[in-house]
């Protein structure tokens, strides 16, 4: 019977510390692949716990892939935690962190104290047949359609305009001096000081104001992770996706290839063989196809990572916050413990597009290269959003605007669901979808071509954009494909939502 002590565990929910109790016990090897774990009762009365609290960790085990769920058998150890997975090493939280703001730099020994494993890695053919598609928007669409399932904005009704109003004359008032200095090249410090306090309470991180650099918008960003890798390297992006991530990269000099996907994600073995030293990847809610990558996976694209010096992971975080059901997916940044994985997120889908404020987490070993390669630029947010954003974030207004905001989106995603399953056209759809973010796919059967679903519902005023246009112009979409589109309901009012499904049912199945 597995036995944890409770005690001396501080504010950490007791779910919290049994499933990092458990998972430990996974990652190195105690529990093996394939083993049952107790039952949830049992495993109560033992550590004298209750059975809700075993539940909420047997959940996250199972929603992270460490575990799996086999009716009226139990509860398993998942059979796709490879021994090199389970021997990857672990980052214990604090080690090795930067703690001098101007000589932050790694411990030469991590790499040293750490083997690199090798993942056993299945080889995967796969080919790309060229093909030029348009993807402008169907003529007859309005420019502004009535109901916009394709706007991925956050909420304007919801921004807390007066508690932001009340941090602006707050910072004006007592924060006017600084407001007058130049801004460190990262941000300023009461920003990355905040910034890393959210990350270590709400996704498990723990760095430092010193490994995070600030920037307006993800796509600046972008620009400077080019610049300092430099344009001869390898990019990577995800097929499909957000295309306008392998348009910047191509437009600044580098080479971005794209990386197809399967049902677990980039497959490191197409990785290998195209050469591609740095991938870009959103591991914990994939655009536009909402897949959740699985521990197993996670582990393998670290091992190709350590496979050769220059190879790095970006992680893209875009919507971490808005994980509806279940909680949260531990970071890819989070399991790395030899400095290949660099963690992005922004700021524009949480709070407005408006507010153009990203920012970027550096492994420690590069926080000091970059600042020698990029010290000299300036911090391209104004000091008067940076100190705004901090007090924000600081004093719990940003936690308290996300807890609205997940209710609000939740009710939307219960809504539109619900509406859908029970549509006069639900037995021609099937949705896909996995409780994370603020989309799902929808599948139209019998509806016709992607061109011709997308200019009738346009004629309805409703505008969806299919799969398909994700994928990269020289890639051919997969014939499962056809007929599935991204309905995005971030920016749909709730009391819009039964006209959009009926108006659905007039332009495709009437």
């Amino acid at each position: 019977m597995l036995t944890y002590s409770f005690e001396n565990i501080g504010r950490t929910p007791l779910y919290a510390h049994l499933y990092r109790c458990i998972r430990h016990d996974i990652e190195t090897g105690v529990l093996q692949p394939g083993e049952k774990l107790p039952s949830k009762r049992a495993l109560a009365r033992h550590l004298g716990i209750s059975t809700i609290t075993v539940e909420g960790a047997y959940g996250q085990l199972m929603a992270e892939g460490y575990c799996a769920s086999q009716p009226k058998r139990g509860v398993y150890v998942s059979s796709e935690i490879t021994r090199a997975a389970v021997a990857w090493p672990k980052m214990e939280a604090g080690e090795d962190a930067v703690t001098d703001e101007n000589s932050a730099t790694a411990s030469p020994s991590a790499a040293e104290r750490h083997k690199r494993p090798r993942m056993a890695l299945k080889r995967q053919a796969s080919a790309y047949q060229s093909r030029c598609r348009s993807t402008a928007p169907p003529e007859g669409e309005p420019s502004h359609p009535l109901i916009d399932f394709a706007a991925r904005s956050a909420s304007s009704e919801t921004f807390p305009f007066s508690i932001w109003t009340k941090h602006l004359r707050r910072v004006v008032a007592d924060d006017a001096d600084a407001l007058l200095e130049r801004s460190p090249g990262q941000g300023v410090l009461a920003l990355r000081q905040a910034i890393a306090e959210h990350l270590r309470r709400f996704r498990g991180l723990a760095v430092e104001p010193a490994q995070i650099v600030v920037g307006a918008g993800t796509e600046y960003l972008y620009t400077l992770l080019v610049q300092f890798f430099g344009r001869g390297r390898r990019f990577c992006v995800e097929n499909p996706g957000y295309g306008r991530i392998r348009r910047i990269y191509e437009s600044l000099g580098a080479t971005c290839l794209c990386a197809s996907l399967d049902g677990a994600g980039v497959r490191p073995q197409e990785l290998l063989e195209s050469g591609a030293q740095i991938v870009h990847i959103s591991p914990s809610h994939h655009f536009p196809t909402g897949l959740i990558m699985p521990i197993s996976r996670r582990y393998e694209l670290l091992g190709w990572a350590t496979g050769a010096p220059d190879r790095y992971i970006i992680e893209d975080d875009y919507d971490s916050e808005f994980r509806l059901t279940g909680r949260p997916i531990p970071t890819l940044m989070g399991i790395d413990a030899l400095g290949r994985v660099l963690y992005m997120n922004t700021f524009s889908k949480s709070l407005t597009p408006t507010i153009r404020i990203s920012y970027l987490v550096l492994p420690q070993a590069l926080v000091q290269p970059f600042r020698e390669r990029l010290g000299f630029y300036s911090c391209t947010v104004s000091n008067f959003e940076q100190y705004t954003l901090a007090r924000f974030i600081a004093e719990g207004d940003f936690e308290r605007h996300i807890h609205r905001m997940r209710t609000l989106y939740r009710k939307r995603r219960e809504t539109i669901l619900t509406l859908l399953r029970k549509s006069p056209f639900a037995e021609h759809i099937e949705i896909l979808e996995q409780g994370s973010g603020l989309h799902f796919l929808v599948r139209f059967e019998g509806a016709g071509s992607d061109e011709t679903i997308e200019k009738k519902l346009a004629g309805q005023g409703i505008r969806m954009k299919p799969l398909a246009s994700y994928y990269a112009e020289t890639t051919l979409p997969p014939k499962e494909a056809a007929g599935t589109f991204v309905l995005d309901y971030s920016a749909v009012d709730e009391e819009k939502m039964a006209e959009a499904v009926e108006r659905m049912g007039k332009a495709l199945y009437s």
